[in-house]
């Protein structure tokens, strides 16, 4: 499948934000980079030329500045003359009025050029003044004046700055191309990177499309996903299989519900319908006819019933009534309930518990709940000449009651999902495959737990573990309730 990524997607908005601000630092931080090289190789000139200026003019125009204005023309001849670097710069000498006496180039100077230099060293205190600029011919130089003792004249030295901006120059196109180099390895490292999380999303997002409407067979495919992301599409994978199985047990849990209200109300129109055209001509068949539809009647409120404790689980609705009660008087009541119809069944009970009393929190019709559900199952899924099997334990503050039966079993791949809501192990046995669900939410509501083992041909074996009080045993140990029908 081609995925093809949206206009001003992540990608997009990764290269406008991220790599613009990156970019945009990147060429902050070059830029100060530059202006300090600039400064530092400007200062540096500066440096020389007040070096070789403090240097020269102090030393040597000392003899010459008794006042005398031949004296001090001579002094500066003398000097230009004797400048030995005139290659590297141009040297003029003023007098008091800042008019150009003699210049190191030999040609004679306009005496209304500017000097802001010169302006600059008359206002200082350091009688110094530095001035980068063009000159008349438009080549950038930078000019130095150092005024003489007692402002008799100055000495300026002029210096071409292009040998340093061609240097500086070649630092600027270095620094660019390293900045672009950068750049271009973030980019280079992180765009396909970005773009390729972009599109495993876009696959992803998609798929969901795909699931939302109905198409239940979708995947993400996983190839080129990476660390989280393929941990994303995997999770959504898992949850589209999730979706399809709850898919399949919702049409499995619909057709079994509707079988399981076809048959009773199926029983009980057609005796309604046999007892309207006997009337009273056959007594007992209305009654067996009346008997069957009280049944059926009883077999539909129990199915509602149990929906609508499902529901309320589903829903966090569902409430216990915690009160002090005899669990094992519960148990009793179950198995009294059932009695009659496990022995219809051909089933032999078999019926082992403490004869004492033992306490505990809990709401009485709902373990009663649990326990009518569990019988009920060991019946269902029995069959003629077996046994149902009960058993309880006391250990400590803890009561273990066994649910036994010898029937089917189930088989080892259905067994961790028995409990699962819509789940038959056997689609044979009437049922809604809700029962154990809500029986298992129910123990855990009262703290306790409900575990199943079960071998294929042998039987299955329900243990339901509680919390109780603490019991006094008896001194004398009495008979355990114990009941042996066939």
């Amino acid at each position: 499948m081609k995925v093809r990524l949206k206009q001003g997607g992540m990608h997009r908005r990764w290269l406008l934000s991220y790599f613009c601000a990156f970019a945009l630092l990147i060429v902050i931080l070059f830029s100060a980079l530059f202006v300090f090289i600039a400064n530092y190789h400007y200062q540096y000139a500066y440096s020389v030329i007040d070096t070789r200026a403090s240097d020269l003019v102090s030393n040597y125009f000392s003899p010459y500045l008794d006042g005398a204005e031949e004296s001090f023309v001579s002094g500066a001849v003398s000097f230009i003359e004797d400048f030995s670097d005139k290659s590297m710069m141009e040297v003029w000498v003023l007098d008091q009025n800042g008019q150009p006496i003699v210049s190191s180039s030999g040609f004679l100077i306009d005496g209304g050029a500017q000097m802001p230099d010169y302006v600059q060293a008359l206002n200082s205190t350091t009688e110094k003044g530095r001035w980068i600029g063009r000159d008349e011919s438009g080549e950038k130089v930078m000019a130095v004046t150092t005024l003489l003792p007692a402002r008799v004249g100055a000495v300026r030295f002029i210096s071409s700055m292009q040998n340093i901006d061609r240097q500086l120059w070649g630092f600027g196109l270095i620094i660019l191309g390293f900045a672009v180099l950068l750049l271009f390895s973030v980019w280079l490292l992180n765009y396909p990177f970005i773009r390729s999380i972009a599109r495993s999303l876009q696959r992803i997002n998609e798929t969901a499309t795909e699931l939302g409407t109905g198409d239940l067979s979708a995947r993400v495919d996983l190839n080129g996903m990476h660390d989280e992301v393929s941990d994303l599409g995997r999770s959504f994978n898992n949850m589209a299989v999730a979706l399809g199985q709850s898919e399949s047990l919702k049409n499995d849990f619909i057709s079994t519900i509707s079988h399981e209200l076809r048959t009773p109300l199926t029983a009980i129109k057609g005796w309604g319908e046999t007892i309207i055209q006997i009337g009273d001509t056959d007594p007992e068949t209305a009654k067996k006819g009346m008997s069957i539809i009280v049944s059926e009647s009883q077999r539909l409120s129990d199915m509602v019933e149990e929906l609508l404790d499902f529901s309320r689980i589903q829903n966090g609705q569902m409430k216990v009534n915690m009160a002090k009660i005899d669990v094992l008087a519960e148990l009793d009541d179950a198995v009294f309930t059932l009695k009659d119809h496990i022995l219809r069944e051909g089933l032999e009970l078999i019926y082992n518990v403490p004869h004492y009393p033992i306490p505990m929190q809990g709401d009485p019709v709902r373990i009663r709940q649990v326990f009518v559900n569990l019988i009920d199952n060991a019946v269902k899924y029995n069959e003629h000449g077996g046994k149902v099997i009960i058993l309880a334990e006391l250990h400590g503050e803890k009561l273990v009651i066994y649910f036994t039966d010898t029937g089917c079993g189930i088989a080892p791949e259905n067994l961790a999902k028995v409990k699962n809501k819509f789940f038959r192990a056997n689609s044979t046995v009437h049922g809604t495959g809700i029962g154990l669900a809500v029986a298992d939410e129910l123990v855990r509501m009262h703290g306790g737990t409900l575990e199943i083992n079960s071998v294929v041909g042998d039987g299955t074996t329900v243990t339901v573990t509680l919390p109780v009080e603490p019991v006094e045993l008896p001194e004398s140990p009495l008979p355990e309730r114990t009941t042996t029908d066939e």
